[in-house]
């Protein structure tokens, strides 16, 4: 919960949006800072990660002692954007196909 209010807070107050959307869908920045900040100040880690396209890649980040997890779009030229965040992130082990 304080995970998602501080990011409300840091993106009303210094983070970018595309112009197609308000600020509270889509938070954009620099992808190190970004991840920097997921990392530093929220103790999430990586714990997924696909290609979405030619020029994106999809991140799921989450915090284990919070259950947080947020969504990132990274792009080829360095930007990267929350585009989901939420609470209660269970990690689910594959399963062989039956």
């Amino acid at each position: 919960m304080v995970f998602l209010r501080a990011l409300s807070i840091a993106a009303a107050l210094a983070l970018a949006a595309p112009a197609d959307a308000r600020i509270a869908d889509v938070i954009c920045d620099d992808r190190e800072s970004l991840r920097d900040r997921l990392k530093m100040n929220y103790g999430a880690q990586m714990t997924g990660r696909g290609v979405r396209g030619p020029d994106s890649v999809l991140e799921v980040w989450s915090a284990p002692r919070s259950g947080d997890w947020t969504l990132v779009q990274s792009y080829a030229n360095g930007r990267a954007c929350i585009v989901a965040m939420g609470q209660s992130w269970e990690q689910i082990a594959p399963q062989e196909p039956s």
